[in-house]
């Protein structure tokens, strides 16, 4: 097993398959795809000749190069042909039966020194391999799609196989230019443990018509700057394989968060598994298409709809980071702004913390001296919230504390004028609550930014069942004018980005409880696996653990999910005083500034 890997077979020859073979010949290996089709052969030839095309053509690589990659690639439809091969990797439709039937063929062919990998990301390697009759050498090679794309790649061990099978696969990953993790055998590994949690419940979400497909995949892309939405995802892996990962996580978990979601089994029943059959959530120019066509379900454009009230003025409660950023934002529009806080020391402070922001764009180029002025020029700080009488437009950015909004909100309720629209940016408490303590709950809803507000583009729009639909309408439309993306949601805890968020963060930390993996290899898979732009341990000390476990707590006590109940862990740094970067140490030590 410590040989080198010089020929390396490819079992089953579709979208992932192909890109295994890619990466190997690219990096000089000589490599036998295999396949019952003979069509699947002919485009998996025919994906790398085009693949390697584009990179002449870009100069990446030459045409003598281009000429030898080609022919290292070798297509066989039968089994046999991986008899030489010291390394077979088997990427088979993901059921037992199919991948069992392939490993018993391979058991028959290869030499007993060759290793054995399978691809699943669902199924037990353990069972797989105690089907062989060298289960020693049986391991997982979990590539990531697009495989010439993407680094991760995830080794799976049983407790079957032997350490230098194991040592010889992670040598090649990294001679691949693959970022090599070593996981134990459970259903989704890491990166899709984590991920189709998340996805599932985003397919559940949808379900429940909390919000639109659109506007689920917009905030978790624009609110957590994800490289696809939850729901595209799904129809790129393919509904039914996301569905059969999932069931294979429940049976191991029993975690209702693991329990597929109803729409994912009727978009399997019915056929629309997602991009490869033109539909699934969406729907697509062609089955294999990418490109998303109108269908039923695409929003309508917006005329007949209800017109909003005029907003001039916006008054801005609070002196924090946040309140700070939304008055730069409504500034910058154009709006006049009124920033209030708890004494006129502490507006001037704020607004200039916004002078030192504007500054801060004048020396990169994004803001002229003149804009400068002028957008500060818009901003009154205010020691009272007196001054909001005239606004049109009232936002709140206090502290996330019930009985705190709920003390502005009856302010509020007797400066601001009748008719201004009454907003609150919690992320996580119920925006009625609020609403309630003031005469007139049709004018309030919740307006949730993110944080930097000036450089984050979402904004979750947040009705109670008592807002009117202007003060809907007027709110869309702000959002448009300061050049937001908004998306509607109900008021529940966590609207789309929390709720959706930190049940995965939350499972990352049981993962570390449980040492399936350590934080370093956990942030890895997700960064190079899922393409988020941090890692899990990352997010949760930027983010402070004080209030992720808040967060994690509002939801438990919402949806009453087993699933949802903090990890221990996190409460545990949390009584230590550990809250990540801002306290100097959380899942990671950081340097006091």
């Amino acid at each position: 097993m410590d040989t080198p890997l010089t020929t390396i077979a490819v079992v089953g020859l579709g979208t992932m398959g192909t890109g295994i073979a890619e990466v190997l010949a690219r990096a000089g290996r000589e490599v036998i795809g295999i396949d019952v089709s003979e069509a699947a052969a002919r485009q998996a030839v025919a994906s790398l000749e085009n693949s390697t095309a584009r990179a002449v053509r870009r100069e990446r690589i030459t045409e003598q190069e281009r000429s030898d990659i080609l022919s290292r690639f070798r297509t066989f439809s039968d089994v046999r042909a991986a008899a030489d091969a010291e390394l077979v990797i088997e990427v088979v439709p993901e059921t037992y039966e199919i991948k069992q039937q392939v490993f018993r063929e391979l058991d028959a062919v290869v030499s007993p020194t060759a290793i054995l990998a399978t691809g699943t990301n669902a199924l037990s390697v353990t069972r797989l391999a105690a089907e062989s009759q060298h289960p020693e050498r049986v391991l997982g090679l979990h590539f990531f799609n697009p495989a010439p794309a993407m680094k991760l790649v995830e080794v799976v061990s049983s407790v079957l196989t032997a350490p230098p099978a194991v040592e010889t696969v992670t040598r090649l990953a990294r001679e691949l230019g693959k970022e090599p993790v070593a996981v134990g055998d459970r259903p989704g590994f890491v990166a899709d443990g984590l991920l189709f949690g998340y996805l599932n419940q985003a397919a559940a979400m949808y379900e429940a018509n909390y919000a639109s497909r659109e506007d689920i995949d917009a905030a978790m892309k624009l609110g957590c700057g994800l490289p696809m939405g939850p729901l595209a995802l799904l129809d790129l892996i393919g509904i039914d394989t996301a569905r059969t990962v999932l069931e294979a996580m429940y049976s191991a978990s029993h975690d209702r968060l693991h329990a597929p979601a109803p729409v994912l089994g009727q978009l399997s029943e019915a056929g629309l598994t997602g991009r490869k059959s033109g539909r699934g959530f969406y729907t697509y120019d062609a089955p294999g298409g990418q490109d998303v066509v109108p269908d039923a379900l695409t929003p309508a454009a917006s005329a007949g709809a209800v017109t909003g009230r005029d907003v001039n003025s916006v008054g801005v409660a609070g002196s924090g980071t946040m309140a700070s950023g939304i008055a730069e934002v409504f500034a910058k529009a154009g709006y006049a702004v009124v920033l209030a806080a708890r004494s006129q020391e502490k507006a001037d402070t704020a607004k200039a913390r916004i002078a030192k922001s504007l500054g801060r764009s004048v020396s990169k180029g994004r803001l002229t001296e003149e804009a400068r002025d002028e957008t500060l020029a818009r901003i009154t700080p205010a020691g009272s919230l007196d001054s909001f009488a005239d606004v049109d437009l009232a936002v709140e950015a206090v502290a996330e504390d019930l009985e705190v909004k709920r003390e502005l909100f009856a302010a509020l309720d007797k400066v601001c004028k009748p008719g201004a629209v009454l907003a609150t940016t919690t992320s996580s408490l119920p925006v009625v609550a609020v609403a309630r303590v003031t005469s007139r709950p049709e004018d309030v809803i919740g307006m949730h930014f993110f944080n930097p507000a000036p450089a984050m583009k979402l904004v979750e729009v947040v009705r109670t069942v008592l807002t009117a639909d202007d003060v809907h309408a007027t709110v869309r439309e702000v959002c448009v004018k300061v050049r937001k993306h908004p998306v509607d949601c109900g008021d529940r805890a966590g609207f789309i980005v929390n709720a959706l968020l930190f049940p995965y963060l939350n499972n990352a930390i049981k993962m570390v409880e449980e040492h399936y993996a350590t934080l370093d290899d956990i942030d890895a898979a997700m960064k190079l696996g899922g393409g988020y732009p941090m890692g899990p341990f990352e997010l949760l000390d930027v983010v402070g653990l004080d209030v992720s476990l808040a967060i994690e707590k509002v939801l438990h006590s919402e949806f009453r999910d087993p699933g949802l109940a903090p990890a221990p862990l996190l409460e545990h740094l949390v009584a230590a005083g550990c809250l990540g970067r801002k306290t100097g140490r959380g899942f990671r030590e950081y340097a006091r500034r």
